[in-house]
C-alpha cells in the first residue's frame, strides 16, 4: 500500500509538472501580451512594463522563475489587476466557490445515490418511473434556465431568499440548490443503472440461495460494488465545483473564482491563468488519487499496486 502511494505522488508531481510546463509555454504562444490593450501604449511605458515584471528576460529564464515561485507557494502578481498579487486574488475568491461546491456536493451525495437506489429497487415501478422522469427533466434544463426560475419564484414572488450576493447563509441557497440540481440527476440515473447491473450478478443470486436476508444482500454485496463508477463521477463533480462556476457565479453576484477565470483568460493574464489552471488541476488530481484509494477500499479485488 505505501509503494502505491508512494508511486501515486510521483506520477502526481510529474502530472502537475507537465500541466505547469504546458500552460507556462502556451500562454506565451498566444499573440498579443498582457498589456496589449485596445489603445496602444508608447513604447516606453510598454519596455517599463515588461521590465517591472521580467518579461523583458529570456523566455526559458522567465519559466525557471516561475518554477522557483510555484515551490515557494507564490503565483507572482497579476498584470491586469494592478497592486494585487495572484495570492490575494485566489484568498479572495475561492473561499466563495468552496462553500457552493462543498454545499453542493453534500446535497449530490445525500439525493443523488439514495435516488438511484430506490429507482433500482423498484425498477418499471412508480417510485422509478416517477425518479426517472424527474431526473430527465433534471439532466436537460440548463443551469442558468433553473437560476432564473428560483429567482423569480423564491425572490421575487415569495420575497424569503435575496435575489444576489452571499452576505449571509441565505445567499447561499439558490445557487448551490442550481449547482447541486444537474449532478444530482446525472448520479441518480448512474447509481440506477450501476446496481441494476450488480443486482443481475451471479453473486447476489449466489448470496440469495445462502438465504441472506435482502436488506444484508442489497448494502453489504450490491451496494458496495455499485459504486465504483458513482464515486468516479462524485469526485470529479466534486473537484469541479470547487474551483467556481461562472455561470451561477455570475447571475447570483457570488464573489468566487470564477469571475478571474473568465477576466484573465480574456486579458492575458499570465500569472492568474496559470495560478487558476494549477489550482483546478491540482484539485483534480488529488481527486483521482482519493478515489484510487476508495476503488480499494470499495472492491478488496482492484489491485492498484504491485505486491
Amino acid at each position: 500500500m505505501l509503494k502505491y502511494i508512494s508511486k501515486r505522488f510521483a506520477m502526481m508531481v510529474i502530472t502537475m509538472f507537465i500541466i505547469i510546463t504546458a500552460t507556462f509555454f502556451l500562454m506565451r504562444a498566444i499573440p498579443g501580451g498582457p498589456f496589449s490593450f485596445d489603445r496602444a501604449l508608447p513604447p516606453s511605458v510598454e519596455e517599463a512594463l515588461n521590465a517591472k515584471y521580467n518579461l523583458d528576460k529570456p523566455l526559458i529564464e522567465q519559466y525557471f522563475d516561475y518554477l522557483l515561485s510555484i515551490l515557494r507557494f507564490d503565483f507572482g502578481p497579476s498584470y491586469v489587476y494592478f497592486g494585487r498579487t495572484v495570492n490575494e486574488m485566489i484568498a479572495d475568491g475561492w473561499p466563495d466557490s468552496a462553500k457552493l461546491g462543498i454545499a453542493s456536493s453534500i446535497l449530490i451525495l445525500i439525493f443523488g445515490v439514495p435516488l438511484g437506489i430506490v429507482a433500482a429497487l423498484n425498477q418499471n415501478k412508480r417510485p422509478d418511473r416517477a425518479i426517472m422522469v424527474i431526473s430527465t427533466i433534471g439532466v436537460v434544463i440548463p443551469s442558468f434556465v433553473l437560476a432564473t426560475f428560483l429567482l423569480y419564484f423564491f425572490s421575487v414572488k415569495l420575497e424569503i431568499l435575496p435575489t444576489f450576493g452571499v452576505d449571509s447563509w441565505k445567499g447561499y441557497i439558490l445557487p448551490t440548490i442550481c449547482l447541486a440540481v444537474g449532478p444530482i440527476c446525472g448520479i441518480t440515473r448512474l447509481s440506477r443503472s450501476s446496481m441494476l447491473d450488480t443486482l443481475s450478478q451471479d453473486y447476489m443470486r449466489t448470496a440469495e440461495s445462502k438465504g441472506l436476508s435482502r436488506s444484508r444482500i442489497i448494502v453489504v454485496h450490491g451496494l458496495r460494488n455499485s459504486l465504483i463508477p458513482v464515486v468516479t463521477s462524485l469526485g470529479m463533480t466534486f473537484a469541479a465545483l470547487l474551483t467556481g462556476t461562472f455561470v451561477i457565479e455570475k447571475i447570483f453576484a457570488v464573489p468566487g473564482l470564477g469571475r478571474y477565470f473568465v477576466s484573465s483568460i480574456t486579458n492575458r493574464d499570465y500569472t492568474a491563468v496559470m495560478a487558476l489552471t494549477i489550482l483546478s488541476s491540482a484539485i483534480m488530481v488529488v481527486a483521482v488519487f482519493i478515489i484510487d484509494i476508495i476503488y480499494m477500499l470499495l472492491d478488496p479485488r482492484i489491485k492498484l499496486y504491485d505486491k
